[in-house]
């Protein structure tokens, strides 16, 4: 009888392995259009996750591999000639190829899987996609490289628009995260709060999935067209991102010489490479035009005026590992295996905001930080590029990076503020890391986080999903107080009106919040009138992270501020006390609903972006912001909730394009089916392989 114990539990488990394990491969897709991917192997897993995401967003990806190729002008038209130029010059599809044939064999298949899994869609499906896409077909394997490379290391670590910021001087993207230990949640376990903020379009798009495969059942999100998840959980543990305040780009200047540039006290040759642009006309033909790529030691040349030139040099170009690491976090299952992948450095930025099962957090300041030469110079702006002196050729290791495990407050938040306000008490000393490493500031945004997190001695997973829905203004809290002194000592009728809606208002920008639109026009207007001096009176100090700024600068200032903001608002709207959500919308697909959350520069911790309403004068409509959310506690089994605010398919006719929306309108999430039992229960259609 003793040998037949160890045989019988073996067959168990045996047994309970098979049950877990697909025996085939298909997607089950529930009612909000959310594939749930079970696959009998992992290259089974990658192409149906490439069919799936063509059957979601197939026009987005096509066009989105056409424009990292550096073709999208010879696609479709002239409007995509500067994005072209900017993909070339960076040099995206060559680097592309090298990091593709740099990946070992084994994820390689993986990728290879992925393209064959989308162009088997496309064969399925003609007619489900637009015809002006189709000219990219078909995809390839290094057109996932190329997208990967455009959005995380030409848009994120750096981008045409920080090199057009730093050239004005020459001469949108945020995110909050919490992690909560044991020792400050009421259920005493640990949670998760995952809240990117990122525009509603093109490649900053969201796409929510489950992937289940032997070892791997992981539920999460990842922008449109990457092959893995980025923000994940799976029974153990989970993890998710902020864009941190990451330096890993410079821009240097150079002194043109003799066809070349000074280095050193001698003059260099520039490496030059004329290629051919071609664009796509009206009438179907193509024009081609001529670009010039230059290129000094220290990277591609991207601006030039008379004797002098801008190189960029871009950190962690030379990591061709990136995805092969999220798929080692994706599958770990505690700290340890974790941050072994972790500590890799594929990933060139970012925060990482953990939690797990054994009651963990941590926060890592992520990324290829450059370690930079010592010596009096501005990292922060355009770097003397005459020099070796100035030249950094290695980045720091993990070991060098900010990180915060398992504090003593039992928190830890990140609002895209630096590592050092991640909790309080204070558990990094700046002093102890390069002055480069990171700034130091901690934004409205951020205290309010803060404030939430540290007044709550024991936060509960339904209260750790309501106060990610704050729309309180910790600007209005910190400077309502002397606004209304102030207008009351020297206010006429006007502001002395204003003023009472604002004495009324709730602080907050929810739908119904009367007085949200009259203050965000009044700060507005005071930033306006206070450009050269700053509107408040006392900066952000380090020592008083958490109080300061504070106080008006100059009260009659604010007063005049408010005058002009009131009779605006009024003008505009026909009533100074209008709710905030018969201003600011959520339009999308049809639909048109009351709006709630605002700017992060209010100190709202529910962020959403609005822009002019381009169909309805005075109205503005939400295009960023908030996107996907999840809300995860580590339990047995774990407990989530998860929204994906603009819906999980972009393609023309889905119902699932805006079916989410009335949830963000009513400050929602929408419980997660991960098991097959919840998500037989909710669905909508299967694909079998």
């Amino acid at each position: 009888m003793k040998h037949k114990l160890p045989l019988l539990l073996l067959l168990l488990s045996i047994s309970a392995a098979a049950a877990q394990s697909p025996r085939r491969t298909e997607i089950l897709w529930d009612t909000y259009g959310v594939p749930h991917v079970y696959a009998k192997d992992k290259n089974a897993l990658f192409q149906a996750f490439g069919w799936a995401q063509m059957h979601s967003h197939g026009n987005l990806v096509l066009r989105l591999y056409g424009q990292a190729r550096g073709r999208g002008a010879e696609y479709w038209g002239k409007q995509y000639l500067q994005a072209d130029r900017w993909v070339r010059t960076m040099g995206i599809p060559k680097l592309a190829a090298e990091w593709y044939q740099a990946q070992k064999p084994e994820f390689r298949a993986c990728l290879d899987a992925f393209v064959a899994g989308a162009n088997a869609y496309v064969r399925e499906h003609p007619d489900r996609l637009a015809e002006a896409v189709k000219v990219v077909l078909p995809v390839q394997a290094t057109d996932v490289m190329a997208h990967t490379l455009r959005v995380i290391h030409f848009n994120f670590v750096t981008s045409p628009q920080w090199i057009e910021f730093n050239q004005k001087r020459w001469g949108a993207a945020g995110s909050n995260a919490w992690a909560v230990g044991p020792s400050r949640a009421a259920g005493r376990r640990a949670m998760l709060l995952a809240n990117p903020h990122l525009p509603w379009s093109d490649f900053f798009l969201f796409y929510e999935a489950q992937l289940v495969a032997p070892g791997l059942d992981a539920y999460g999100a990842t922008l449109v067209g990457f092959p893995l998840l980025a923000i994940a959980f799976n029974d153990c543990l989970g993890w998710t991102h902020t864009v941190n305040t990451f330096d890993g780009q410079d821009l240097y200047e150079l002194t043109v010489a003799d066809g070349g540039y000074r280095w050193d006290g001698a003059v260099r040759p520039f490496e030059q490479e004329e290629q051919t642009l071609k664009i796509r006309q009206p009438d179907g033909g193509l024009q081609e035009q001529k670009l010039l790529v230059k290129r000094s030691i220290h990277g591609p040349v991207v601006a030039e005026k008379p004797g002098k030139a801008l190189a960029l040099r871009v950190a962690g170009l030379d990591q061709p590992a990136m995805l092969e690491q999220y798929w080692d976090m994706v599958r770990s299952t505690n700290l340890p295996q974790f941050e072994q992948a972790l500590k890799r450095l594929q990933i060139p930025m970012f925060t990482v905001m953990y939690a797990d099962r054994d009651g963990h957090i941590m926060h890592l300041f992520g990324g290829r930080v450059p370690l930079r030469p010592e010596g009096d110079w501005n990292w922060a702006g355009i770097v003397p590029g005459d020099t070796s002196a100035t030249l950094w050729t290695r980045t720091h290791p993990y070991e060098d990076l900010p990180r915060v495990v398992d504090p003593p407050s039992g928190w830890l938040q990140n609002a895209n503020d630096p590592p050092w306000t991640t909790t309080f008490p204070l558990a990094l000393d700046p002093e102890k890391f390069p002055r480069y490493m990171a700034p130091h500031f901690m934004s409205f945004r951020a205290q309010r986080s803060a404030r939430m997190l540290d007044e709550d001695p024991s936060i509960s997973f339904e209260e750790l999903i309501e106060y990610k829905h704050s729309t309180r203004m910790e600007l209005a809290d910190r400077i309502l107080g002397d606004l209304l002194a102030a207008a009351r000592k020297q206010g006429g009728p006007v502001v002395w009106q204003a003023a009472e809606v604002l004495e009324k208002w709730d602080r907050s920008a929810d739908a119904g919040s009367r007085g949200a639109v009259l203050f965000e026009a009044f700060v507005s207007e005071l930033q306006r009138r206070s450009a050269s001096s700053g509107p408040l009176a006392a900066p952000w100090r380090r020592d008083s992270p958490r109080a300061t700024p504070a106080g008006l600068a100059s009260p009659a200032t604010a007063i005049a501020a408010l005058e002009a903001a009131a009779a605006e608002v009024e003008k505009k709207h026909g009533a100074m006390d209008i709710p905030w959500g018969d201003v600011y919308r959520f339009r999308r697909d049809g639909l048109d609903l009351p709006g709630n959350g605002g700017p992060g520069g209010l100190g709202i911790f529910r962020v959403i972006g609005y822009s002019p309403d381009q169909e309805r004068q005075g109205k503005m409509a939400a295009s960023g912001g908030d996107s996907y959310v999840a809300a995860i506690e580590f339990s047995k089994p774990v407990r989530a909730r998860v929204l994906l605010s603009y819906g999980n398919s972009s393609q023309p006719g889905s119902p699932h394009a805006s079916d989410q929306l009335p949830l963000l309108a009513n400050k929602q999430l929408r419980a997660v089916w991960r098991t097959r039992k919840e998500i037989e229960a909710h669905l909508e259609s299967r694909k079998v392989f």
